[in-house]
């Protein structure tokens, strides 16, 4: 009778266990779907608040050739979340200090918000844009530590921080990559012209070919393709390498094959106008072209992203415990 008796105790033990064990689970989800709706609450709230700015900010991006980008972050910033989906719920918490810095962010956002309303006026369109759009931003940001936990926002640290590029660069900013990209594609154009032979004579942006002159004006500069070309090297680097100093060094090519890029059709044009006709400055390589001159500029990116790659790899494979001398860069 005495082993019959203990196998029940075992059994009924083994049946409280995972009836607990179900209770347990159960409290879990349901406190995840508290927090997953509390902060679906807090981001519908944040929208209608900046009901206003959002929709200027949405034509505007329709409008403005620059900025045509902004549109795509938030779904590249959800779809980069959604691929981190398995490691979010086992870090979801409440950190009492990260959530109170996190509210306090939220206010002073909105505190923001209200004064640059208050003083839209003494603003530009893109400056006004620039400032709610980054109020906005930090709001949903301060309401996911709030909700879900600083642990959880360091694991879509990155999907986080690409959201930001959905505010407009200032004017100021705008005004000084443009320059920054105007002379230094004159640079390399001019250079490109020397090594061909081509007879030229300079004048600061403006560049005197046999039968016509050429000026690097402000829509020469490239800024739109630059941008893009950057945001494109951040979302490679991040999805294909691991190493930190890799994916800067990928970020950082961006600047030279830009203006790389730009030069070089500066100096096609050149070149066709001189040895063509002048009429080529008006043929749809000169008005359309940019997309062409864009892929050239991407496949280098992508050959650079290669190289990286496969060197990342060989690093890594040195790096065994078999060979405990071999450290990744």
């Amino acid at each position: 009778m005495i082993p019959g008796r203990m196998n029940d105790l075992e059994s009924s033990r083994r049946k409280a266990s995972a009836e607990s064990r179900r209770y347990s689970a159960a409290v879990v989800q349901g406190a995840r779907s508290r927090r997953v709706t509390g902060f679906l609450l807090f981001a519908v709230v944040s929208v209608l608040l900046f009901l206003k700015p959002f929709i200027g900010l949405v034509r505007y991006a329709l409008t403005d050739d620059v900025s045509s980008y902004i549109l795509l972050i938030p779904f590249i910033s959800g779809y980069l979340v959604w691929l981190k989906r398995h490691e979010l719920f086992p870090t979801m918490g409440i950190s009492q200090r990260p959530s109170a810095l996190a509210l306090f962010a939220a206010v002073l956002a909105l505190a923001g918000y209200g004064v640059v309303v208050s003083q839209a006026q003494q603003f530009s369109r893109n400056d006004y844009l620039s400032l709610t759009t980054f109020a906005f931003v930090c709001l949903v940001v301060s309401g996911g530590v709030l909700f879900f936990g600083s642990a959880l926002m360091r694991v879509v640290a990155f999907p986080v921080g690409f959201l930001f590029l959905m505010v407009p660069p200032p004017g100021f900013v705008i005004a000084s990559m443009t320059s920054f990209l105007q002379h230094a594609s004159a640079e390399a154009s001019y250079a490109l012209l020397q090594l061909s032979g081509t007879p030229v004579f300079r004048d600061g942006l403006v560049f005197r070919l046999p039968g016509i002159s050429i000026e690097v004006a402000d829509e020469c500069s490239g800024i739109r393709s630059t941008l893009v070309l950057l945001i494109t090297s951040l979302l490679a680097g991040y999805l294909f390498l691991k190493n930190p100093w890799r994916r800067t060094a990928l970020l950082l090519a961006v600047v030279p094959l830009g203006v790389l890029r730009n030069g070089f059709r500066i100096f096609t044009i050149g070149m066709l106008c001189a040895h063509v006709g002048p009429e080529m400055i008006d043929s749809p390589l000169h008005h359309r072209g940019g997309p062409v001159f864009f892929v050239l500029s991407l496949v280098l990116l992508f050959l650079l992203l290669v190289f990286l790659r496969r060197y990342e790899r060989r690093r890594t494979a040195e790096a065994t415990p078999g060979n405990p001398q071999e450290q990744e860069l």
